[in-house]
């Protein structure tokens, strides 16, 4: 396979993840049985496990703050990911969230409204535009929906150098979604911004104000997907053994990524990227060993061989 080179633009952040040995209730203890400090965010954890997969990825997107720029060069100094795009600001107290975890159950929390408050309200931004130039030398793009009009910008990009993109999370009436390659929903977004909508409506939505395939993920259970003008899909997504949900969407970007990088046709896509996130659920932390080609085979093979029984 010739070289797969991803640009990937959007959140980058530093997770700090508790797992539980139960989820809290008020007024009630609960023991922390591991702790986490490692880059993440939407965009992080895509890279991790994009470059894991084999590509070669350029990140790009949120700056990285004085807490967080040691632990950043030395995370990604071994693995196949440029951060020289990146904007390592001094003067920035970094973006952090913090995750609640047990195996079923997350909860993450931080200070992403202010961050967001200060750039729209008070003119101070710290993420960067997207860069034309690894744009242009891309094979692939996985953009984010974070940024408003620079995400906008990127997709263009894309646009402008026939560069195909993925994107997550988005209204299905907007410019990222409308010519996107892949668009992923989960079923977190829906339940945010189309509650009182059924699946079967919006991903007829989504399909129809589409140019590429749209995928709408609901956890454990069956997601869809669908093209303008096509039938709606049905997969069972794979079943594991749950250690963490964390980076389990972000799995499924990457997945989805690297499978339209590949070529593969859309049912192909979905499994594989399914198989992603599995992959990536079966351990804690993922980001210290995320999921391998290997593994993802070995995962899509033995389900081939069940359907033969």
């Amino acid at each position: 396979m010739a070289e797969i080179k991803i640009y990937a633009y959007g959140m980058i952040c530093i997770s700090n993840s508790f797992v539980l040995k139960e989820f809290p209730t008020i007024d009630k203890y609960s023991e922390i049985e591991q702790s986490y400090r490692f880059p993440g965010g939407e965009t992080g954890t895509c890279g991790v496990v994009l470059a894991s997969l084999g590509a070669n990825v350029t990140l790009d997107g949120t700056h990285i703050g004085r807490e967080a720029i040691e632990l950043v060069r030395d995370f990604f100094k071994d693995k196949s990911i440029d951060i020289s795009l990146l904007k390592f600001d001094g003067s920035f107290d970094s973006l952090e969230d913090y995750v609640l975890i047990t195996e079923d159950k997350r909860t993450p929390f931080g200070r992403f409204g202010h961050f967001f408050k200060q750039a729209y309200e008070e003119n101070i931004c710290h993420w960067n535009k997207p860069s034309e130039k690894a744009i242009e030398a891309c094979t692939v793009s996985a953009i984010d929906d974070c940024f408003g009009e620079d995400s906008k910008l990127a997709a263009k990009l894309c646009r402008k150098y026939s560069k195909p993109y993925v994107t997550i999370d988005c209204p299905y009436d907007g410019y990222l979604h409308r010519h996107s390659a892949v668009t992923v929903i989960s079923d977190e977004y829906l339940n945010d911004n189309y509650r009182d909508i059924p699946r079967d409506e919006m991903i007829s939505r989504y399909a129809e104000n589409g140019g590429g395939l749209t995928i709408i993920t609901n956890g454990p259970k069956d997601l869809i997907y669908s093209r303008k003008n096509g039938e709606i899909h049905t997969f069972q997504p794979f079943s594991v053994k749950t250690a963490s949900t964390l980076g389990a969407g972000d799995s499924f970007k990457a997945g989805c990524t690297y499978a339209l990088a590949a070529g593969l046709n859309d049912y192909e896509l979905v499994r594989f990227a399914s198989a992603c996130a599995a992959a990536a659920i079966s351990r804690y932390p993922m980001q210290f060993d995320p999921p391998t080609l290997e593994e993802i085979q070995d995962l899509i093979d033995r389900r081939s061989e069940q359907s033969k029984i």
